[in-house]
């Protein structure tokens, strides 16, 4: 068989996500789909905002000569500037069209950026748990992925970041909001970050990239907001997708930025427009870039998310769980009754619940429920989650 030993081996431990996801599919067609709870996958069912559609609906409707054609990699110049303008806003660090890139979600954004920056051999430190794709991503481009657990609460654990520091360190990915916690670092924390890595690029005499991956920045609850990585350190890129924000992850539309004050950052630009077309995106999709030029802070309702967080939370800990509450995104990441986390799942699922275990996600001990799910479904798991709990404390 004509498959690479490298890919058997990725394919094996491939995501656990989108196989709890297809075993949801079998379940459904077995027991029906009002009777299986699938908290597996990530994948928003509120609908995106009205003013999407009407915006969507005239674009479409126009048939000017070349109005489908290439445009340069980078994205449409008038998309550029709208999301500049934008992330100029989020970050509070001014931003022009030159210091952005359009891209094929953020997926296809960060492996722009990786392809750009990575020599073979140069380390990504990742901080556990992670979005199970990363390590993926970092050996795409061969680079290698250095693994560093955050505390207790998933904040940042600053001197294991240091320590795991090397001449070798090219970048740290952080995600916050964050999948799976829903964990968002804070200003002071990422302020700290950044005068580490500061110190440690000296003595090494290397420039450590932060790459921040926000695509949950505008799905926050209890009044929380997402801190700037551009106030906090000048060697950063921050990169982005309307998948969440919008309820549209099958568009494939994201952006990247580069803070204006990052050492070197022309050529960093012209290699990654040279990497979206090496990698063969070419570019990223032109109707969306002409929609999302024209969305400006408009978002889905994330009152839905926050009333779902707050059901399934009461019902959590009516079970038994011990979990964080989450402060963004739409996942809860409680910990597993029993050591080994791959098992309860396993006993969640002889209740119908589908969940993904924490290895998956880099940490042991934990297992992640996506709460993008009709609230119906989240109330009438409540039997299974305690029935389940029951289960494990018997073994």
């Amino acid at each position: 068989m004509p498959v690479s030993d490298k890919m058997k081996g990725f394919t094996t431990r491939s995501s656990m996500i989108r196989k709890m996801f297809e075993e949801g599919a079998r379940m459904r067609a077995e027991f029906g789909k009002e009777n299986v709870f699938d908290f597996s996958l990530g994948n928003p069912d509120v609908p995106p905002p009205q003013a999407f559609c009407d915006i969507l609906r005239d674009i479409a409707a126009d048939n000017a000569p070349g109005v489908h054609a290439y445009m340069p990699n980078a994205g449409y110049p008038h998309v550029r500037e709208a999301i500049a303008a934008m992330i100029s806003e989020e970050q509070g660090i001014p931003v022009q069209a030159g210091d952005t890139l359009m891209a094929c979600g953020a997926a296809g954004a960060l492996n722009v950026v990786l392809k750009a920056i990575l020599n073979p051999g140069e380390e990504v430190i990742l901080l556990a748990p992670y979005f199970v794709e990363y390590n993926f991503y970092v050996d795409n481009h061969g680079g290698i992925s250095k693994v560093i657990n955050t505390d207790k609460q998933f904040n940042l654990d600053l001197d294991a970041i240091e320590k795991a520091i090397t001449a070798k360190t090219k970048a740290i990915m952080i995600n916050s909001p964050n999948n799976p916690t829903g964990q968002i670092y804070s200003q002071e924390s990422l302020a700290a970050l950044g005068r580490l890595l500061e110190k440690a690029g000296a003595r090494f005499g290397n420039d450590i990239v932060i790459i921040a991956d926000e695509p949950y920045r505008r799905i926050v609850f209890d009044k929380q907001t997402v801190p700037s990585i551009f106030k906090a350190y000048p060697n950063s890129i921050v990169l982005s997708s309307f998948s969440k924000a919008l309820s549209l992850p099958g568009e494939r539309i994201g952006f990247i930025a580069v803070h204006p004050a990052m050492s070197d950052k022309d050529s960093l630009l012209d290699a990654m427009t040279l990497a979206t077309r090496i990698l063969g995106f070419v570019n990223a999709p032109a109707l969306m870039q002409r929609v999302v030029a024209q969305i400006k802070g408009i978002s889905v309702d994330n009152s839905i998310y926050e009333r779902r967080k707050e059901i399934l939370c009461a019902l959590l800990s009516k079970a038994g769980y011990s979990f964080l509450q989450p402060k963004g995104a739409f996942y809860i990441f409680p910990e597993s009754p029993i050591a080994d986390d791959v098992r309860f799942c396993a006993l969640l699922q002889e209740e119908k619940i589908l969940a993904v275990p924490g290895t998956g996600f880099g940490l042991p001990g934990y297992f992640r429920l996506a709460f993008c799910t009709d609230e119906k479904f989240i109330t009438a798991s409540a039997a299974g989650f305690a029935s389940a709990m029951q289960k494990a404390l018997a073994l």
